[in-house]
């Protein structure tokens, strides 16, 4: 992928390949806390690390803890993208 930005399809995409499932996964979740669509902290880190792998990026620990949401993680990738 290795993309300029990362979007909610994108984000999507991986999170159905950690986890096998994102149908019900819309736009209006993107500021719900992961917990709350069904995602414990293993989840996030396998998305975490699906992301490193896709963007190239390095996300310290501290930054996938404060990953409590989709959105969080669009952000965080895509202001880093941005700064690179």
């Amino acid at each position: 992928m290795s993309s300029t930005t990362m979007t909610f399809g994108d984000l999507k995409e991986i999170m159905s390949r950690c986890t096998g499932e994102t149908e019900e996964l819309t736009e209006e979740h993107l500021a719900v806390d992961f917990t709350d669509i069904g995602y414990d902290s293993l989840a996030v880190l396998e998305i975490a690390s699906q992301v490193q792998r896709e963007y190239g990026l390095q996300i310290p620990d501290e930054a996938i803890e404060d990953m409590n949401s989709p959105q969080d993680v669009i952000d965080y990738v895509n202001t880093s993208l941005a700064a690179a």
